[in-house]
């Protein structure tokens, strides 16, 4: 398996409703921003200057896009003041012009994961309006966090 990025996400009071846990809208929500801080501040090795994240490399006018999203919740995730969410994100598949970015979100260090999660991203051309191929730069980049599937219990 490649690396794996982790970051934290600060939980918010408007994350949670009337029963004091964090609403499962709001756990995507979550995910969502640690996706876009993975995907723009990941760390690769040999980046020339000023260069950042998995997608540095795309050309100009070029952006991800969100094709479609699984989640599946294990446990609650209660709200904790000052205590942020834990994600690991990796990326489980690298097609033509899409990836797979996979994530496990934690609500304390060392515990389970309180939800699994992945998102279909597409690789979009603006100029052209059709979706961008991936270049072997690219792949390079998004194949340095490769590893498996989220094991969903489907």
């Amino acid at each position: 398996m490649g690396q794996t990025f982790t970051t934290e996400i600060q939980a918010r009071y408007r994350d949670i409703n009337l029963a004091g846990h964090v609403d499962n809208v709001e756990a995507v929500r979550v995910l969502d921003e640690a996706r876009y801080e993975f995907l723009r501040f990941a760390r690769l090795p040999g980046l020339p200057e000023g260069a950042t994240g998995l997608l540095h490399g795309t050309d100009a006018g070029v952006s991800e896009l969100v094709a479609s999203q699984t989640i599946e919740y294990h446990a609650e995730m209660r709200f904790v003041p000052y205590q942020p969410f834990l994600a690991s994100l990796w990326v489980s598949r690298v097609g033509r012009s899409s990836f797979t970015v996979a994530a496990e979100l934690r609500v304390e260090m060392g515990g389970g994961p309180a939800a699994v999660w992945e998102c279909v991203n597409v690789l979009w051309d603006h100029h052209a309006q059709s979706a961008w191929t991936i270049s072997d730069a690219v792949r390079a980049d998004l194949e340095h966090y490769l590893g498996e599937p989220v094991g969903f219990r489907r």
